[in-house]
């Protein structure tokens, strides 16, 4: 009883401590619908929100200043993005299953990864990196029409660690049904296993290497990202938050059917940028991310 009770306290408290993750009064807004699949929003150090348009192979950017803009066309097919240490922004190259370091400043791309054991990979799907500068990614397999195979090149669907620095390229995470979003805060990372429909937690080894996981939640995402008080933010039917606790907080509701993808921008990243199918939508919030 006393053990039932406790767990009421305290689940009471995170809800309550969680309650107010949205700014008062505010609803998403749609900033554009001209899109065909939306994923992959990153943010840079500025607080300027880069997303991907796979079908259309095309990168936005929407600014600060509330401007949305083409960034780059023949874009790789990049799906996931994310931002390294120098503000280089880094892609997984669906087109070719590369992995991408793109200047944003001068457009030129640099090609970080293109095999695992002289094989290409299944195909790169979203990254995070760590304040080392490490390089998580998760690789599954959707066939694509513009591969001209329609079998996995590898063995499993893994989540690789590539270190920069060193070149260093190695499996961290295995078995899977189909590993996709994936986000870190320096001490532990969130794998989503949407083939499954699970999420894993891991912690971060000082070698970068993930310990055993755990179940986190039963539900997957196809991307993730964090706030400033340990929540975790999954996509699929809207977004739906939860605390690191595990506990579910709340789903915000997005005008669409799917949600792939979201991001905290703006100048203070107080802003939830959420990709979703042929639209992409802001909404201000009281927490703010941890980039």
């Amino acid at each position: 009883m006393k053990k039932a009770l406790v767990y009421i306290f305290l689940s009471f408290i995170i809800l309550e401590t969680n309650a107010q993750l949205i700014k008062k009064g505010a609803s998403p807004i749609e900033v554009s619908n001209q899109f065909k699949f939306t994923e992959g929003p990153a943010v840079d150090k500025a607080g300027n929100v880069y997303f991907t348009d796979q079908p259309n192979n095309r990168i936005w950017k929407y600014d600060i200043n509330g401007k949305l803009s083409l960034f780059m066309e023949d874009a790789g097919r990049s799906n996931g993005l994310f931002f390294d240490n120098e503000d280089k922004l880094i892609s997984c190259a669906d087109d070719k299953t590369e992995l991408w370091s793109i200047d944003t400043k001068t457009k030129e791309v640099e090609v970080l990864l293109s095999k695992f054991e002289n094989k290409n990979f299944n195909g790169p799907n979203d990254l995070w990196i760590a304040k080392n500068g490490y390089i998580y990614f998760t690789d599954p397999f959707y066939a694509r029409p513009w591969w001209n195979y329609k079998e996995m090149p590898q063995a499993k669907k893994n989540v690789y660690l590539f270190k920069p620095k060193t070149n260093e390229l190695t499996i961290v995470a295995s078995n899977f049904v189909q590993p996709n979003g994936i986000i870190g805060d320096n001490k532990v990372i969130y794998v989503a296993d949407i083939g499954d429909k699970k999420t894993y937690r891991y912690d971060i080894l000082a070698d970068g290497t993930l310990s055993e996981r755990t179940l986190f939640c039963e539900m997957g995402s196809d991307g993730m990202t964090l706030d400033n008080k340990g929540n975790l933010y999954i996509t699929g039917q809207g977004v739906t938050v939860f605390a690191a606790s595990g506990e579910k907080i709340q789903n915000i509701e997005i005008p669409q059917k799917w949600s792939a993808n979201v991001t905290f921008g703006g100048k203070k990243q107080k802003t939830l940028f959420v990709t979703a199918s042929t639209g992409v939508y802001i909404l201000p919030m009281k927490v703010k991310g941890i980039r």
